[in-house]
C-alpha cells in the first residue's frame, strides 16, 4: 500500500492546472501557445500558476482552438475548461446540435417507457424527441416543436389540454424566469418578438410573474381517441451531456384516467 499523502499536497482543480496538463500533452511550450493565441508568455505563466483572475472569453477560445489544432481537445476537457474558466456555456444551442445528442439508445429508451408519455426537451421546452404516446397526447407538437407555440399557435391545443389558460400561464412565466437566468438576449428577443403576435401572450408576459419549475405535478388532458379525461403525474429529469451541461431534460408523464383521480372532463371546454 502506498504511504497517505498529506492533505496539503491535494490541490483542488483551476484553470491553470488543466492549462498546463493540455499544453504539456501536446509538447507545447508557454512560448509557442502565447504567439499563436495572442497573449504574452507571461501571461500564460500567470494563468498557470493562478496569479491571475478568470480569463476573457476570447482569450479561452484562442487557446483552446491552438491546442485542439495540435491534438483535438475532448468535450470534457472542453467543458471542463470552460467551467474553470467561469464561463460554462455561452449560449443556448439550437435544436439541431441538440437533437444530434440523442443517441440511438435514447431513443431507444423512449419507446421503453410505453405507454407513459416520454420525450427529451430542452431546457427552453423545445421538443427533441418522443414516444408515440406523447406524439399522440400532444398532436401536431413536433412540427411546432416548441410548446409554447404549440399552445398558442395549434388549433389542437385547446381541445387537448383541459387547463389550457392555466397552463399557458405557467408556461409563459417559466419563460421570464428563464431568460431572466440565461442572459442570451438573442434568442430570447428573437422568441418573444414571435410570441408577441399571440394577444393572450402578451397579456400574461405584463403580468411579469417568473416561475422556476412546475409547482403543480399534474395536468389534464383530453384524450382525442377515448374522449376521456386523462391526469397526467409530469416528472422532468435531467440528462447527461458533456457538450451541452445541463439543457437536455426528459419528460415523463404517468397517465390514469381521471375519473380515477376524482377530476372530470368538462365539455364546455372543448366547444372554445
Amino acid at each position: 500500500m502506498k504511504p497517505t499523502r498529506d492533505s496539503d499536497e491535494l490541490k483542488p482543480p483551476t484553470f491553470g492546472l488543466l492549462l498546463r496538463k493540455l499544453r504539456d500533452a501536446r509538447a507545447v511550450s508557454r512560448e509557442r501557445l502565447a504567439f499563436n493565441a495572442g497573449v504574452s508568455a507571461s501571461y500564460i505563466s500567470h494563468l498557470e500558476k493562478g496569479d491571475r483572475g478568470h480569463p476573457t472569453r476570447e482569450v479561452v477560445d484562442a487557446l483552446m482552438r491552438y491546442l485542439d489544432r495540435i491534438d483535438p481537445l475532448s468535450v470534457v476537457e472542453r467543458r471542463h475548461l470552460l467551467d474553470l474558466a467561469g464561463l460554462g456555456v455561452a449560449e443556448f444551442p439550437s435544436v439541431e446540435q441538440l437533437r444530434a445528442e440523442i443517441t440511438d439508445d435514447m431513443h431507444r429508451a423512449l419507446e421503453l417507457h410505453e405507454p407513459n408519455l416520454a420525450a427529451y426537451v430542452d431546457s427552453r421546452w423545445n421538443v427533441l424527441a418522443c414516444n408515440d404516446s406523447y406524439r399522440r397526447a400532444f398532436p401536431g407538437i413536433e412540427e411546432d416543436v416548441n410548446i409554447l407555440r404549440w399552445y398558442l399557435g395549434n388549433e389542437h391545443a385547446r381541445r387537448v389540454v383541459l387547463d389550457w389558460e392555466a397552463e399557458v400561464r405557467l408556461t409563459v412565466h417559466w419563460l421570464r424566469g428563464l431568460i431572466a437566468g440565461s442572459g442570451d438576449t438573442a434568442w430570447s428577443a428573437e422568441f418573444l418578438a414571435e410570441l408577441g403576435h399571440f394577444g393572450l401572450f402578451r397579456e400574461m408576459w405584463d403580468e411579469g410573474i417568473a416561475l422556476y419549475g412546475r409547482p403543480r405535478p399534474t395536468m389534464h388532458l383530453h384524450d382525442l381517441e377515448t374522449d376521456r379525461c386523462r391526469a397526467i403525474s409530469v416528472q422532468l429529469f435531467s440528462v447527461f451531456s458533456a457538450a451541452y451541461p445541463n439543457q437536455i431534460q426528459i419528460y415523463l408523464g404517468i397517465p390514469t384516467w381521471c375519473s380515477e383521480t376524482g377530476a372530470a372532463l368538462d365539455p364546455s371546454h372543448l366547444d372554445e
